[in-house]
């Protein structure tokens, strides 16, 4: 059963984080969070992570993350009902209220006004009718994954990363902010703290170029959410989307009875 009163109260306190996020112009327009979830709600986040075995290997760009004894250093679990619901009971509960929470139109409404200069720079005046289809991610990297500066792919509208680490003893495996010099190389420009309840966002535009450097064997576990607005807009996208989410749902299946 939906805890649609927990649903609504974590909503509305992510809303708050996006409203008060720090706003950054470089190198690239995007926002800084300090404070994403409650601190009780975080507390729980941290005694209740799911296990590896939970989770499937990452697909697109971290897909080839694979070491040598076929452990992938990138897995997810979406966090969509038909995902979670094999999840232990008190687990799952946690995480159906966040997932649920993050995808609701109060949060997507709240990142759309926030994130307006560079959403409208892409998609113009009409920016805010342009449709996004949110998917929450909970994301696992393991010592090996790293990732090389790229942009994101057009079909992603808003990139959300918020970190979950238990403590701030590793502060410095955070996401990197690229700029372009004039000569069009890349230069490391910020570097987004591994912290505690934080996080950033970005509109995907043609120069947010970003990038994670090898996670070393000090590290047991680099664990985030990863909120994507995907666009949502026109015959394509939409199937897309829609046919992804099947898709997947149909492997994950598959893979439980394989692992049953």
């Amino acid at each position: 059963m939906v805890d649609r009163a927990a649903v609504k109260a974590l909503a509305a306190h992510v809303v708050a984080s996006v409203e008060g996020a720090r706003a950054v112009e470089r190198p690239f327009y995007h926002l800084e969070f300090s404070h994403v979830f409650p601190d009780d709600v975080y507390e729980r986040i941290v005694g209740n992570k799911p296990v590896y075995e939970d989770y499937r290997p990452m697909s697109g760009r971290s897909k080839g993350h694979v070491r040598d004894d076929g452990t992938a250093t990138r897995v997810k679990i979406d966090l969509f009902p038909e995902y979670i619901r094999v999840l232990p009971q008190p687990k799952r509960e946690l995480w159906d209220v966040i997932g649920r929470a993050l995808c609701s139109a109060e949060v997507q409404n709240a990142f759309v006004r926030r994130l307006a200069k560079p959403l409208e720079k892409r998609f113009g005046t009409k920016f805010a009718d342009t449709g996004f289809y949110p998917i929450p991610i909970l994301t696992r990297d393991i010592p090996g994954y790293e990732i090389a500066p790229h942009t994101d792919t057009r079909w992603k509208g808003v990139t959300v990363q918020f970190y979950l680490p238990a403590d701030d003893n590793h502060t410095n495996v955070g996401t990197i902010f690229h700029g372009v010099k004039p000569d069009g190389t890349l230069q490391k420009e910020a570097q987004m703290p591994f912290a505690r309840n934080s996080g950033y966002a970005f509109a995907v535009g043609t120069d947010t170029w970003h990038s994670a450097d090898p996670v070393g064997r000090e590290i047991d576990t680099r664990d985030s959410i990863l909120l994507t607005y995907f666009v949502d807009s026109g015959l394509l996208p939409i199937l897309k989307n829609r046919t992804k989410r099947i898709g997947n749902f149909v492997r994950n299946e598959v893979r439980q009875l394989t692992r049953g």
